[in-house]
């Protein structure tokens, strides 16, 4: 019923650019935050960045601050990760995911999460 859909994921090389787009379904999740969360090869899943649904506000892990952006598209009910200037340590499986914000930082505290979408960056 509830449902989101990551892409845009693929191979780049370090210092290129990606941008990872979020499609929900089955809610708007007008009151939540959206975010994207990662995980590496043998270490835990991390949080990367968030917006705020309902006014626009986000939040970025400190590694992101600066490289990546986080914005939305209202009527479309998509999250997108625009990443820049990318990174080898930045390759992992990226999660699009919801959550009510209480310990945004913290990726068990999600709600809903999609399939993953696989970013490699190379060099």
């Amino acid at each position: 019923q509830v449902q989101l859909v990551e892409s845009g994921g693929g191979l780049v090389q370090a210092g290129g650019s990606l941008r990872l787009s979020c499609a929900a379904s089955g809610r708007t999740f007008s009151s939540y935050f959206r975010g994207w969360c990662r995980q590496a090869p043998g270490k835990e899943r991390e949080f990367v960045a968030a917006i705020r649904w309902s006014s626009g506000s986000t939040y970025y892990q400190d590694s992101a601050k600066g490289r990546f952006t986080i914005s939305r598209d209202n009527a479309k009910n998509t999250v997108y990760l625009q990443m820049n200037s990318l990174k080898p340590e930045d390759t992992a499986v990226y999660y699009c995911a919801a959550s009510r914000g209480l310990g945004l930082a913290f990726p068990s505290r999600y709600d809903y999460w999609g399939q993953g979408t696989q970013v490699t960056v190379s060099s």
